[in-house]
């Protein structure tokens, strides 16, 4: 009996947290043995707090006629008694299908421009069907991307009727995530319940210290020596959602209020642009008020 050959690039992620136990990876890699799958790429982390169990296993089907050859929904169906012994919160996605990603902006538009530079040179892997936001100003942005742009305005009067029809689109055109790219409005609790793990957000890393207007400015005139931004995913309690992904830039008295605003623009877009990467490539798992993050 000859050994069938095998694929070399990762078409499905498998991901699964469950309480630690001896026998997890034995069982995982022993299904995907068996039914003619090639690990790409596997990461685990056991949480000495929590006692629970986290894994990501890239993997390849075999070759076309193999009993790997099966799609995402048939591996799902067979792995279950597996997640059923263990207790296992799990999924299997397919890496060959984009996800489809809609964006939320307001009118700071440099995260956008950042994401959309990504998406259209493919270093994003996702699709974009949609941007919405509650001002026009990128109108014109999405329509050179082809990208179709939903003008939501936002008043305290309307919020509800807004926040309507942003989930009508997030059903109508089946999105995967919801990315609040410098989006400058408040979610209701009902809102963020029904994405709850499926949107992210961008802010700056001086909350709660430095709230409301020009944060940058009242972190300049404390003599800040750090800034930063953090991504997060979207909760009800304002940017106290789980970390995703953070970074920070050394500033000094030499630097300037537009200094600060330049720098932390450009650390917001790195650090956002990673966190979507993340995410759509079934990096991150839930871990309570936390994440695990396998890069």
């Amino acid at each position: 009996m000859t050994t069938p050959p095998v694929a070399h690039g990762a078409d499905f992620a498998l991901t699964l947290s469950c309480e630690d136990t001896i026998g997890i990876v034995h069982a995982v890699s022993g299904f995907l043995f068996e039914h003619g799958c090639n690990i790409i790429d596997s990461a685990q982390f056991g949480d000495p707090d929590t006692c629970r169990f986290f894994m990501r296993v890239a993997f390849a089907h075999g070759p076309s006629g193999t009993r790997g050859a099966r799609p995402a929904a048939e591996l799902r169906t067979a792995f279950a008694p597996i997640a059923a012994r263990f207790g296992m919160t799990f999924e299997i996605r397919d890496l060959t299908v984009k996800p489809r990603v809609a964006i939320m902006v307001s009118r700071f538009g440099h995260c956008l421009n950042d994401l959309l530079y990504r998406y259209r040179t493919a270093d994003l892997q996702i699709e974009i069907p949609a941007i919405v936001s509650n001002h026009r100003d990128f109108a014109g942005l999405a329509a050179s991307y082809d990208i179709p742009f939903h003008y939501l305005p936002v008043t305290p009067a309307t919020q509800d009727e807004a926040e309507a029809r942003l989930l009508e689109i997030v059903a109508g055109e089946r999105i995967d995530l919801l990315v609040l790219a410098r989006y400058m409005r408040i979610l209701s609790d009902a809102a963020t319940r029904k994405l709850s793990g499926r949107a992210i957000n961008i802010h700056h890393s001086f909350l709660p210290s430095f709230k409301g207007a020009n944060p940058y400015a009242q972190a300049y005139a404390r003599g800040v020596k750090l800034i930063g931004a953090t991504a997060h995913y979207v909760t009800g309690d304002l940017d106290e959602g789980p970390i995703i992904e953070q970074d920070v830039a050394r500033v000094d008295h030499a630097s300037s209020v537009a200094d600060f605003v330049a720098i932390g623009r450009d650390i917001e877009c790195m650090v956002l642009a990673r966190a979507v990467k993340f995410h759509v490539a079934q990096r991150v798992l839930p871990n309570g008020p936390r994440t695990v993050v396998f890069r």
